[in-house]
């Protein structure tokens, strides 16, 4: 049971968000609880590639994303999860792509954007001549959500951060001088709060899910077994160009755009980011594909699958044998990237309203947090 204790900070939600906000009160000496509806993550938090893709990111989004990523390899020592340096290749199989990446290169410097020789392009696991350039990301990480997580949430729960698992919270309330949160075991009791539920804002604060527009982006994703095919950076193509902010930006993604809506309009129709990343035991995470509603239906229609597997069996240059499928959600908004809302005093609202919370939630939860405790 919950006891009548007052925290200096009480968190709704395990994901990585909330650990993020927990770690970051931790480091500032505050004394912390967590409270969360399941016994472990299995949200957006650990369905994801585990690719944390700083360099992509422009504007708020790279600010956090570069802090976040010194918090990741820090914490990665701390907690016993490995943060692996291994960069991110993104790349080009046409000539517009090639010039967008050039043009990437030219804004960001070498220090962030190094683009590949020859031998090292036909060293890479794709299909041979397919692959008309190609630039590396020296500085964009990679880790495991299936064991980062949990470690990093382990890890809390040693240095002092109580974890409240299995237990709904019905309501929030704030006074000047404390915030309530009320759940099915009892009452925690804050001089703070953080709410930070991903996708689920509108199961407590519908109006200020509808006033922000936050709908789910619900994603397929595959694991593939890769036979002896080894990735050691997390892979990006022309569709991610489309998808993250940084690339997107560049003058020549406008016709990338236009050459894939004549050449292959269906992956524009599905917003597919055709990347991947290999798990620790081999295992290679295929995705994926964007579909946006605040209710989605219960069903996956086989068709997103069946286009994955078709490009990144031209990607790879041979058949793809699926090992599991998953259906991915995030938080989405088309007003902002990073929802941070004060509905009542004391209590923040935070949501990573762009699919790149691993990327971003600890460089976020800092300033959070600094504004919370001040």
């Amino acid at each position: 049971m919950i006891t009548t204790a007052q925290y200096d900070l009480v968190i709704v939600g395990a994901g990585i968000v909330g650990l993020a906000h927990a770690a970051a009160a931790l480091e500032r000496g505050a004394s912390v609880a967590v409270v969360d509806r399941d016994d472990h993550a299995i949200g957006a938090s650990v369905r994801n590639f585990g690719h944390i893709c700083a360099t992509a990111q422009t504007g708020q989004a790279l600010t956090f994303a570069l802090a976040a990523r010194e918090r990741w390899l820090t914490l990665g020592r701390r907690a016993g999860f490995t943060a692996r340096e291994c960069g991110t290749v993104v790349l080009a199989r046409g000539d517009d792509e090639r010039a967008l990446l050039e043009e990437f290169r030219d804004e960001r410097g070498g220090d962030q954007v190094t683009l590949l020789d020859d031998d090292a392009i036909a060293a890479l696991p794709v299909a041979a001549g397919t692959v008309t350039g190609a630039a590396l990301l020296p500085l964009d990480l990679r880790v495991d959500p299936r064991e980062a997580v949990p470690a990093l949430a382990a890890w809390l729960a040693d240095n002092g951060v109580r974890f409240h698992r299995g237990t709904h919270v019905g309501r929030i309330e704030s006074t000047a001088d404390e915030v309530v949160v009320r759940t099915s075991r009892g009452d925690l009791r804050g001089r703070r709060a953080v709410h930070a539920v991903g996708h689920d804002v509108d199961r407590l604060f519908p109006d200020l899910a509808e006033e922000w527009s936050v709908h789910r982006c619900r994603l397929q994703m595959l694991e593939i077994d890769a036979g002896d095919l080894r990735l050691e950076s997390a892979l990006l193509t022309g569709t991610s160009m489309l998808r993250y902010g940084g690339l997107s930006a560049m003058p020549s993604a406008a016709r990338v755009r236009e050459r894939i809506a004549r050449e292959s309009p269906e992956l524009l129709d599905v917003v597919m980011n055709l990347m991947s990343t290999q798990r620790p035991d081999g295992a290679l995470v295929l995705g994926d594909t964007h579909h946006y509603a605040r209710t989605h239906p219960p069903f996956d229609d086989e068709y997103d699958a069946e286009l994955l597997l078709r490009e990144g069996a031209r990607l790879f240059g041979r058949p793809l044998r699926v090992l599991r499928r998953w259906r991915g959600i995030y938080a989405t908004s088309p007003r902002t990237e990073f929802l941070v809302a004060e509905p009542a005093p004391g209590l923040r609202v935070v949501s990573v309203t762009s699919g790149i919370g691993m990327t971003t939630a600890f460089g976020l939860a800092n300033t959070v947090v600094d504004d919370l405790l001040r």
